[in-house]
């Protein structure tokens, strides 16, 4: 058997074992050259696509990965009103009232929030085929975050992009993360903030707690999926009897 197929093989063996990843129903197509893992196909929830690419890349072999893994979207949009309810939710957010918003629209950028005296940074959104991707830059690490989990909180978004930067550049540390992830908790409606302990080591969220219900534990494990620059999500939290 060639190297390739061998790899190939441990990783949709590692896939099939790994229970947040259901290879029935969501297939993954899987193809291995020189190092490098390309990895494609649909799946039902972020927490699914994070781990598969955690568990191929644990594959001894495995340089690189391509991700070509989108998510199934829980409403069928158009790309445009993607884009436009992207726009909306980050035009919403008071910290990003800041920042220029500006829509790409076949290539071409059209004004959302005027580049105004006083606004700090600008943020680009393109949607093509129900890929969120997120450009421009910010001035801190939690507003690139939020950006990105508002992207993805739009039903019809399939993946996102988050190519923001940070000006000047922050070093990212625990703390910055354990902030950012309570507050995208605490920005949405469905969880009770104050229920969920965070914790951070080498960008492993923990969550710790009590809530209401099962979907509110898997709400809550995905919005920290959801920010950026999270590794992996250890999900402790306990459902009220």
């Amino acid at each position: 058997m060639r190297n390739e197929e061998r790899i190939v093989k441990a990783v949709a063996a590692a896939l099939e074992r790994e229970k947040q990843v259901n290879l029935h129903n969501s297939p993954l197509q899987l193809e291995f050259d020189a190092g490098v893992l390309a990895m494609e196909g649909e799946v039902e929830h972020i927490m699914a696509k994070k781990r598969a690419l955690e568990v191929a890349a644990a594959i001894p072999g495995v340089a690189s990965i391509v991700d070509r893994i989108h998510l199934s979207p829980a409403e069928a949009m158009a790309d445009g009103e993607i884009r436009e309810r992207v726009c909306k939710a980050l035009l919403a957010e008071e910290m990003l009232g800041s920042c220029a918003i500006w829509a790409i629209v076949k290539g071409k950028p059209e004004v959302v929030r005027e580049a105004e005296q006083g606004l700090d940074g600008s943020i680009d959104v393109e949607v093509a085929d129900g890929i969120v991707i997120l450009n421009g830059a910010v001035s801190n690490l939690t507003a690139k975050r939020l950006a990105g989990v508002l992207a993805w909180w739009v039903p019809g978004s399939r993946d996102v992009v988050n190519g923001i930067e940070e000006v000047p550049t922050e070093e990212d540390t625990a703390d910055e993360v354990i902030d950012a992830v309570r507050l995208v908790l605490e920005k949405d409606p469905f969880v009770n903030a104050s229920q969920v302990k965070v914790s951070c080591t080498n960008d492993w969220v923990t969550l710790e707690g009590l809530v209401k219900n099962e979907s509110v534990r898997r709400l809550a494990e995905a919005d920290a999926w959801y920010v950026f620059g999270v590794d992996g999500v250890t999900n402790r939290l306990q459902v009220e009897a």
